[in-house]
């Protein structure tokens, strides 16, 4: 194998960012195709980035998954962006304030931020974008950011077709004063202002390209680090190069990103190991291959691989027997020890360790053992619970389809879980189902499933991105289940007066989570983690858990 030292200022620039692993990791979608070369120019200091799966979308607005997050912060900038430690700094807002009672927050705009037109980014291309978000008509999937997460002023009523999209709390009081009114107090709502959602839109611009808009580059415009020279939907490979007018210019060291999407991971490995690629990811038997080696890294990633019982539709799921049955069959550690092998690591909690801190400073995951009582490999409890559940349905045996992505990884942890259930589960048939990750989050969205293997990263550094998932009629709630005791303990610590308590929101917040693990609502599997080889001669690429999983605009690769 080709082999590259990995620097000690490597290592140093990057620990700084990550999470230990099992941490989490970076959201994956699916394409079709094999890699091929961009047909734009490539520089020998553009940073050659492997992608698992395709862009699904490069509009802020109308943008669900990780990989086409990552993509859209290269070249556009919102009020905030994170620093090196994950933290909200300031981006487009050159300053901002709140009021008192923290229902009020503005933001001061820098006045050198353009757009790659020429034109200025003002206070009014986000107040135009934002309402795009809740435009009942737009259907963002994200609304719920504005409006559930950001208590953002008429957001709901918005999102519901009750009031206008111009009622929504944003407003420029001029070019560059932004003024945002909240419905309640949101602790983290800087660390939203980073997420792509809230990301400004030239309304001049996006009304001059129509439904042709953020599919090509001529129907793109960037206010950040890079802008997008090369790209199509669906493409297996696309080109970024540096924005010169960005300003922040000065700190981006690379020439362009020339991302290249290969599924085949073993292609992949032997991409990276001619040259042609500087960052790739690797799973399963090849982490053993490579990690001794000094470029191999394992980078916590956020992410929450779990499966979605469909308990609505389905009368057997509905059982609670049957699920518990399901999720004392898993065997965790094997998933993490023998199938994945980067890292990953076992997870018996609804919300991941790893990512969010609370007001004493503690990982609010950190005791993997609080449910395990009802979470936990134990092969007698799975077999009592399924007796039961049979016995409580009048059948001798079950048959479920499961629907899984089409990447190496979750196709491995599908069918090691198939083995395992219908080993510890007889008379358990389970059918594997692959689909494109696009189609599978639209046939979990609309109930059109019985069990999904699916995974869910988090936006904002806060448990409440989990578990506001299960509120009931929330778009990621995929089992459609519903309770109103976690219904109103969710509510109590979004808008209740308890919302600003935060030792007191963080123990209603274990309640919630006490409510989803009783009632099996999902079977936790473990928290991603990405293995990683970098080239030895790329530094400063940063890795967050929350968010945006990859930065590049600090990382320099040299000759």
């Amino acid at each position: 194998m080709k082999k590259r030292l990995l620097s000690i200022a490597l290592a140093a620039a990057m620990t700084v960012t990550l999470f230990g692993c099992g941490g989490t990791s970076s959201d994956t979608t699916t394409s079709s195709g094999d890699s091929s070369s961009s047909s734009a120019s490539v520089s020998s200091s553009d940073l050659n980035i492997m992608l698992e799966t395709a862009v699904e979308s490069l509009d802020p607005q109308e943008a669900t998954d990780g990989t086409s997050f990552e993509v859209i912060a290269d070249f556009t900038d919102g009020l905030m962006q994170m620093d090196e430690d994950g933290q909200a700094v300031e981006a487009i807002a050159e300053s901002y304030e709140s009021s008192d009672d923290g229902l009020t927050w503005t933001f001061h705009l820098r006045e050198d931020a353009t757009w790659s037109n020429g034109e200025p980014v003002t206070a009014a291309d986000f107040v135009f974008g934002w309402q795009r978000a809740v435009d009942p008509d737009v259907a963002s999937e994200y609304s719920y950011m504005l409006s559930d997460i950001g208590q953002i002023k008429n957001a709901a009523e918005i999102i519901e077709g009750n009031v206008d999209k111009s009622e929504l709390g944003v407003t420029a009081e001029d070019d560059y004063t932004l003024v945002v009114e909240l419905e309640a107090p949101v602790s983290y709502f800087l660390s939203l202002m980073y997420f792509p959602t809230f990301y400004p839109v030239n309304e001049a611009f996006f009304n001059e390209c129509g439904d042709s808009y953020a599919t090509s580059p001529d129907t793109l415009l960037s206010n950040g680090a890079f802008v997008i020279d090369d790209y199509e939907p669906a493409a297996t490979a696309f080109h970024l190069t540096k924005n010169d007018d960005y300003y922040d210019a000065d700190t981006v060291q690379l020439s362009g990103l020339n991302y290249q999407v290969i599924q085949d991971s073993q292609q992949a490995l032997m991409s990276y190991q001619s040259g042609d690629l500087d960052m790739t990811l690797v799973n399963g038997d090849q982490v053993e291959q490579v990690q001794d080696d000094d470029e191999y890294l394992a980078v916590g990633a956020g992410y929450l691989w779990y499966v979605a019982p469909n308990m609505d539709a389905v009368e057997e799921l509905a059982n609670e027997n049957i699920r518990f049955a399901m999720t004392y069959a898993i065997n965790r550690d094997s998933i993490c020890e023998d199938v994945l092998k980067d890292g990953s690591a076992p997870t018996y909690t609804a919300v991941p360790p790893e990512f969010a801190t609370g007001p004493d400073g503690s990982d609010f995951s950190a005791d993997q053992t609080m449910f395990a009582d009802v979470c936990s490999y134990d092969a007698d409890k799975a077999a009592e619970a399924w007796e039961k559940g049979l016995s409580e349905l009048g059948v001798t045996s079950l048959e479920f389809d499961m629907i899984v992505d089409s990447d190496d990884a979750p196709q491995k942890v599908a069918q090691v879980l198939k083995e395992q259930w219908e080993t510890a589960l007889p008379g358990l048939t389970v059918n594997l189902v692959v689909e494109p990750k696009k189609q599978r989050v639209q046939d979990m969205q609309d109930g059109n499933f019985e069990l999904g293997l699916t995974r869910w990263g988090p936006d904002y550094a806060d448990p409440m991105t989990y578990l506001g998932m299960w509120v009931t009629g929330n778009n990621n709630n995929y089992g459609l289940w519903s309770n109103s005791e976690y219904d109103a303990i969710i509510e109590e610590c979004t808008t209740g007066e308890i919302a600003q308590d935060e030792e007191a929101r963080w123990q209603k917040l274990y309640d919630a989570e006490q409510i989803v693990m009783d009632e099996a609502v999902i079977f936790p599997l473990y928290t991603q983690c990405n293995a990683e080889m970098i080239s030895s001669n790329v530094t400063g690429v940063e890795f967050h858990p929350v968010a945006l999983n990859r930065v590049y605009k600090r990382a320099v690769k040299s000759e």
